[in-house]
Order: C-alpha cells, then structure tokens, then sequence
C-alpha cells in the first residue's frame, strides 16, 4: 500500500520539524559516540587487561544490548502510533541520560552491564525519528531526507569519539558524564522545541500487543510483501554494521597499537566521510540512479571496503577503505524510502519499530560473533592468523544483502 503525501508536508512549521528532528539524533549519537573509544577500556579495566577476554565481554555488552532492544522497540514504535512520536522520544532521551549516570557510576562488571539493559530500553529516538520523517515528508523526499539524519549520525561520529577520546585523558569515565548531560540537554531541548507530527485523526484506535511484541511485529511485515523482501536487506546490513562497536577499538588497538586518543581520530574520519556521503550525495545520487540502483551500489562499494579493512596489515591501508566503505551510507536511505512508500501513515511507527527489531535481532548474534571471531583468529589456536577475519564476514553478509536486493528491490522501487 503506497503511503500518500503527508498534508502537512508543505508546511514550513513541519518542515522545521525536520530540523529538530536532526538536532535530536544529533545529540544522541553524540552522546553514544563519546563512550565508544572509552567503553572497551573500561571493560578491560574490569577483566583484568586480557584482550581475548575483554572482547568477549565486548561481544556479551553488545548482545545484552540488543536482545533488550528487540523486544521494546516494537513497543514504543506502538506507543508512537497510538499516543504520538514526541512523548516516546522525550521518554528516550531523560532514560538514556539516567543511564549514562549509572554507567558513569560503575564499579564492577555487573554493574556496568545492567546499566546497558537499561540503554537497550530507552534507545527509542532512532526508531521514533524515522517514523517522524515518514509524517511529515511527502515519499518522493523521504531518501533526501533520511539521508540528512544519516548526516547526523555521521557528525556525531566526528564529533562525538574525539570529545570522547579527550575525555579519556582525564579519566574513563569522564565520558560518560559528558554523554549523560548531552542526553538530558536533548530532553529539555524536545520538551521546549519538539512538535507533534502525528495528528490524533491518524493514531491507532488501541495499542494493539500483538504488534508491540517482536514475533508479532516481525509478523506484520509479512503484510507488505515488498517491505518484507527490503527487510531482509536491513537485517543482513545491520548484521554487517555490528562489527564496528564489536571489534574496531580492540582490532586497531591490537593491531596498529592505537590508543584511545588515535582511535577517536579515525572514528572522526570515519564521520566526515559518513556526512559527506549522507548530506552531500544521497540527495543527488537517488535522483539520477533511482532508489533501487543506489542501494545496490552503496552495498557493492560496502563489500569492497569491507575486504579492504580484512586485509589491511597496517594503519594507513585501513584508511584506504574509509571512503569506499563510506560510500555503503548510499544504502541505508535508498532502503527507508522503499519501504515507507508502502505503508501507510497509521502503520509507520509499527513498521519502525519492526525494523528496529531486526537491528536488534541482529545486534543479538552480531557482537559475539564478531567478537568471537576475532578473538579466535588471534589466539593460539587460531587455524590462520588473521585478525582482520571479522571484517571479512561482515563482507560476505553485505554482499548477501546485495543478491536479496536485487531480488526484492526491484519491484518497490518506482525508478526500476
């Protein structure tokens, strides 16, 4: 079912509803990104400075994290649909500030990862925000647009590891303090600024449960046929993206000897790239390629950057593969605007939310994998010494992604 264009969708107040949407996003992916040159650090503080057993614990950290996401995601993407988006993304941002608090707090394993099944819960914006844009865009801008919030998770990538990565210097967990006032600051920022997008007219009669929980939202994919081809891309994709929190701190500290300070370089490197192509391309590249071309493309230059990074034995041929894998955020927005286009504006957050399941479906089996694997490929009984392994399986998952798109993509797209 193709959605029509939101009514609101020429209206300049919505329209700056987009901006505050991104400023939203910005800032928790700021505040996530300043803990993530710190976070490994401070796990193998708790591990006793082991690098095979800190990854493992990376991996469980990553896991944990996820498995909590995959069942309150589709939740607060039915809440969104029955009571609004902007009270979910409230109730996100004031959660995940508590919680960096209570990480902030830590002084033990244990406590350091029931702080992370509280992240899982209140991660809510990201699902929330997509589901936003879906409101008040009309579908043929919806890439352009969700290639702006790729934009912000790009400048949150540049900015927020290297603020993280100085922090450090004062101590490990002055980042998380940092994280924690960012994220409360985003509360009072939607509290005061925010708009509603979703009128009342167009909400869910009733919370529906058997949308609110992950088997029943996966379920409702099947609905839309096309939507569910596409969202078998969004899972092999998000099982790919999983190996940058699971082994990148670990892999470039291992093998190129970086420290925090140097990784949190890179990652701002990794960021720019992630703007350039998201604010900058997204927006030209759909037009002239159409939705279908330009997530196959942004997929085959993420298997190429991928092999790059697998076969990368120094520093400086890893950042070789930084702008082609960078090229892969083409996908990610070719993909949204796909699949919002066939739901309409009643199922959007459900839909979301779904989604979400599927990133945090994979967020389940990713980390340990990853982990796992790189953990294996450098240890004594390694059957090849490799510990660029990992990112050589993230490449063959994004190239599985590439043949299902293929597949599924082609009748969605409007430009095929």
């Amino acid at each position: 079912m193709n959605s029509p264009a939101p009514e609101s969708a020429a209206n300049p107040a919505r329209q700056a509803a987009l901006a505050f949407i991104f400023v939203t996003v910005l800032i928790d992916i700021l505040s996530f990104g300043v803990i993530i040159p710190v976070l490994p650090g401070l796990v193998r503080e708790f591990t006793g400075g082991d690098f095979a057993k800190a990854s493992w614990w990376v991996g469980v950290f990553g896991t944990l994290f996820a498995g909590i996401q995959f069942f309150c995601t589709p939740i607060q993407g039915a809440l969104s649909d029955r009571h609004g988006r902007r009270p979910v993304i409230l109730l996100s941002c004031f959660g995940l500030g508590m919680d960096f608090i209570l990480m902030a707090l830590a002084q033990s394993l244990p406590w350091l990862l029931i702080a992370r099944v509280f992240s899982g819960m209140f991660s809510a914006s990201f699902t929330t925000a997509n589901a936003y844009i879906a409101d008040v865009t009309a579908p043929e801008k919806r890439a352009a647009a969700f290639g702006k919030i790729g934009a912000a998770f790009g400048l949150g990538f540049i900015i927020g590891p290297v603020i993280g990565g100085q922090l450090s210097e004062i101590s490990l967990r002055a980042p998380f303090w940092f994280s924690a006032c960012l994220a409360l600051a985003n509360f009072l920022y939607g509290w005061f600024v925010l708009p509603e997008s979703l009128p009342k007219e167009k909400r869910t009669p009733r919370f529906d449960w058997s949308h609110a929980n992950p088997v029943g939202s996966l379920g409702m994919l099947r609905r839309f046929p096309q939507v569910f081809g596409l969202a078998a891309v969004v899972l092999v994709s998000n099982l790919a993206h999983y190996v940058y929190p699971s082994v990148f701190v670990l892999f470039a500290e291992y093998l190129y000897q970086w420290d925090a300070r140097q990784v949190s370089w890179v990652l701002g490197i990794v960021g720019v790239c992630s703007v350039i192509v998201q604010a900058g391309l997204v927006g030209r590249i759909v037009p002239a390629l159409g939705e279908r071309r330009t997530l196959l493309f942004g997929l085959a230059c993420g298997v190429v950057g991928f092999v790059v990074y697998g076969f990368a034995g120094t520093g400086w041929m890893f950042l070789v593969g930084l702008p082609i894998s960078a090229l892969w955020g083409l996908a990610g927005p070719a993909t949204q605007a796909l699949i919002t286009r066939q739901v309409s504006a009643d199922a959007q957050g459900r839909v979301q939310g779904a989604l979400m399941s599927l990133v945090s479906l994979a967020g389940i089996f990713a980390p340990l994998m990853f982990a796992g694997t790189f953990g294996l490929f450098i240890s004594d009984h390694a059957p090849l010494h490799l510990p660029g392994a990992p990112w050589l399986l993230a490449a063959a998952f994004l190239f599985a992604g590439l043949l299902i798109g293929w597949r599924f993509a082609k009748a969605a797209s409007v430009h095929a």
